[in-house]
């Protein structure tokens, strides 16, 4: 009897296979879902070129980057805050941040690889925890558009 019943499972199985088989063969391959998205909509056509290149967009000049770059002296830490990209079409050497209540001069370092950039200091309208930084001061700090960095602020 139990070999009659294990003959009578193997041929349903290699029935039900069988099928399997032909069904697969017979319906087309789905489509791959495109990968999930690293970045913004915003970010990807900056970066990719869909909107103005990110050359096209940084509108500071050379002397700009000059002294943005100089080291600079005195003043307190305010303190650190995660930041992303601002305005990219507004120029200039700024940080729109919560830390500050009025506009100021000051200099925002990445402590991930000690960059730093002398900028405006501005007070961040609507609250939040966050702060923005200008294209001229992310790419002064040697960070990415799409990076979402811990930096640290400082007042002159």
């Amino acid at each position: 009897m139990t070999r009659t019943t294990a003959l009578v499972a193997l041929c349903l199985c290699t029935v039900v296979l069988s099928a399997c088989n032909t069904d697969r063969q017979a319906v087309a391959p789905r489509p791959q879902a495109p990968p999930p998205a690293a970045a913004s909509t915003a970010a990807k056509s900056v970066m990719q070129g869909a909107g103005q290149a990110v050359a096209a967009l940084d509108t500071t000049t050379p002397a700009e980057k000059a002294a943005a770059a100089a080291p600079a002296s005195g003043g307190g830490k305010l303190g650190r805050t995660v930041a992303s990209l601002g305005d990219a079409t507004e120029g200039g050497f700024w940080v729109k941040t919560p830390l500050v209540k009025a506009p100021a001069k000051g200099r925002v370092v990445n402590p991930g690889n000690g960059k730093s950039a002398n900028v405006d200091l501005q007070p961040l309208s609507g609250g939040g925890a966050g702060s923005q930084l200008s294209l001229a001061a992310m790419q002064a700090l040697g960070l990415s558009l799409t990076d979402l960095p811990e930096i640290e602020v400082w007042q002159n």
